[in-house]
């Protein structure tokens, strides 16, 4: 089991440590240059997407559920 540290979403963003010293602007900037990077991210994700997608079409065909869970924002 991978410990917490070593995953991506749980460590610091270094474009977005300072962003309370930021005027409302430059904040902003910071955020909307960080959320223009979640297209290309989720693009290159797309065979494993479909195939979750699939999947879960099929189990819900055969009177599956899902169960989504989720907290948390990207720690800006």
């Amino acid at each position: 089991m991978r410990s917490l540290g070593s995953l991506i979403t749980e460590t610091r963003n270094p474009h977005s440590e300072r962003i309370d010293e930021l005027s409302t602007l430059e904040m902003l900037t910071v955020i909307n240059n960080e959320d223009a990077t979640v297209a290309a991210a989720v693009a290159s994700e797309l065979p494993r997407i479909a195939t979750a997608v699939d999947t879960i079409a099929e189990h819900f065909a055969q009177g599956g559920r899902l169960f989504y869970i989720g907290a948390g924002t990207s720690g800006r």
